[in-house]
């Protein structure tokens, strides 16, 4: 169905005109969010600041409605925990919005689709998903991520390998001791530009995620996030966004 290493999403429900959009009178939102996932969210290595995708998005979406954001920077298993316990509002962070999460918590309304990949060592660009499941050649994902998940279900768990974040999981490929690492195909361009000549998006066209912003279950707040992003999406805002680190194609 998407073609692209990631797709637009279709925000069918995003249509309320920017003029509806709800005022939520200056309130500072403390945002949690894993900024090891460049482009989506990384830090700064100049200023010290997150910056990414994801707080563009934000930002751009609290300009609207009139809200503060406060990102804070926490590791990614951890993050839902904290937000059930109240230390954030929300939490964006390349999010797949799934069943199972949907059980717990509450999703804005998409911002975006991305379609997964595995990026290979550019000496092995030519290795199949089948090369991975007659086994004996490792996947590395995100421990508790979507990513994970489909590794699972593609290759099975004895030849997939778990990390903390993905830079500890695109060091393993570096050095050898994994030969893939699944991951959304939006972050899977970022490492091959960053190193270009190493490392390459080898294997597409998998499995692809709706991304949202989380809240607790309950969280009235949901309904201010979504004007929002009705309004970025109906003034090109977002549009213009995705083009800024993707490119128009």
């Amino acid at each position: 169905m998407f073609k692209n290493l990631f797709a637009v999403a279709t925000l069918a429900m995003l249509t309320a005109p920017a003029a509806f959009a709800a005022d939520l009178e200056g309130r500072v939102l403390k945002i949690g969010t894993d900024a090891t996932y460049p482009p989506m969210e990384t830090v700064d290595e100049t200023t010290g600041e997150i910056v990414g995708f994801d707080v563009d998005v934000m930002n751009a979406i609290c300009e609207k409605i009139n809200c503060v954001p406060n990102f804070v920077n926490t590791a990614w298993d951890g993050i839902f925990a904290a937000l059930q316990q109240g230390e954030f509002d929300l939490v964006i962070s390349g999010v797949s919005i799934t069943p199972e999460r949907e059980e717990t918590m509450d999703f804005s309304e998409p911002y975006i689709v991305v379609s997964q990949a595995i990026l290979l060592q550019v000496d092995n660009a030519d290795m199949t998903l089948e090369d991975f499941k007659a086994g004996g050649q490792k996947l590395a994902a995100q421990t508790a991520t979507t990513n994970a998940q489909l590794a699972e279900e593609l290759v099975g768990r004895e030849n997939v390998s778990l990390y903390d974040n993905f830079s500890a999981a695109i060091l393993a490929l570096q050095n050898a001791d994994v030969q893939g690492v699944i991951i959304d195909g939006t972050s899977a361009a970022a490492y091959e530009q960053e190193f270009a000549g190493e490392l390459t998006v080898g294997i597409t066209g998998l499995q692809s995620d709706p991304l949202g912003i989380v809240f607790q279950e309950g969280d009235p707040t949901v309904d201010a996030i979504n004007a929002g992003l009705a309004a970025i999406q109906e003034d090109g805002t977002l549009d213009a966004l995705k083009a800024k680190y993707w490119g128009t194609n």
